[in-house]
């Protein structure tokens, strides 16, 4: 197993009335070829603008990021904007989606912006009705977005973030608007993901979001300052994952 994603000595500042605000400091880490890696922290300890650091969504100040073997801090912003839609896919906490289409239409247009995979649209839409039964909201494609549940929404925007086949999925608090059946319904769908061999990269605040997960990663102050390795609890219930990993917060300082 290669890594997919490597992080080198990332620094991120803000200068905000003429003061230096440094939100990540020396940032290292690396995550692996199917791979689901949590990012914990308290709030403002950096998570966000980590994850918008290594996607390419924001210029870190300085430091490497190298995605497939490619440093994506060297790129223009179009080869860069090219990159995140081909091989990467993103879900957030607010969905972000086109009010004027339907959520169909609002999964398949990556798609049909892209020029990455070789397909008729028609093809196209097809292979969206095929990941909305997948994930079990077909009766909703040609529903607007205002007709939908927040769950069924939020499945939309993972369908969406998978239907140009990406290397990568970024999720900033992909569970942070949904109550708590819609959001074990959600992580249920992105475990699935990740065990068909989708790589996974997460923000989160939710330690049961994060039991999920294969490793964690906690920041503080914009440094890592804990690695916890999730992946060998096959013989562990869900509450005593969960416990364990209250407990390593707990001795972080959560």
């Amino acid at each position: 197993m290669g890594h997919l994603l490597e992080v080198k000595d990332i620094c991120k500042t803000y200068v905000i009335d003429k003061r230096q605000n440094n939100i990540l400091k020396n940032v290292e880490f690396v995550v692996d070829d199917g791979e689901m890696v949590a990012i914990m922290g308290p709030s403002g300890s950096g998570k966000s603008t980590l994850l918008y650091s290594v996607s390419g969504m924001d210029n870190p100040t300085s430091g490497t990021v190298i995605f497939d073997g490619t440093d994506i801090t060297k790129l223009k912003d179009n080869d860069l904007a090219t990159l995140r839609l081909d091989e990467m896919g993103f879900i957030f906490q607010q969905m972000y989606m086109m009010k004027n289409l339907t959520i169909l239409d609002n999964i398949v247009l990556p798609a049909i912006q892209s020029k990455k995979i070789k397909e008729t649209r028609k093809e196209k839409m097809e292979r969206g009705e095929e990941l909305m039964r997948k994930l079990g909201i077909i009766d909703v494609a040609d529903n607007d977005i205002n007709e939908v549940s927040g769950g069924q929404l939020q499945r939309a925007a993972i369908c969406r973030s998978m239907i140009n086949k990406p290397k990568l999925l970024f999720a900033d608090e992909p569970t942070g608007a949904l109550n708590r059946t819609a959001a074990n319904e959600v992580m249920n769908e992105l475990v699935k993901l990740n065990k068909e061999g989708t790589t996974i990269m997460m923000v989160t605040h939710d330690s049961k979001v994060a039991a999920k997960c294969s490793r964690i990663l906690y920041i503080v102050d914009g440094n890592i300052k804990g690695e916890y390795d999730n992946s060998n609890t096959e013989n562990d219930s869900e509450k005593e994952v969960e416990r364990k990993i209250n407990n390593w917060l707990l001795e972080l300082g959560w």
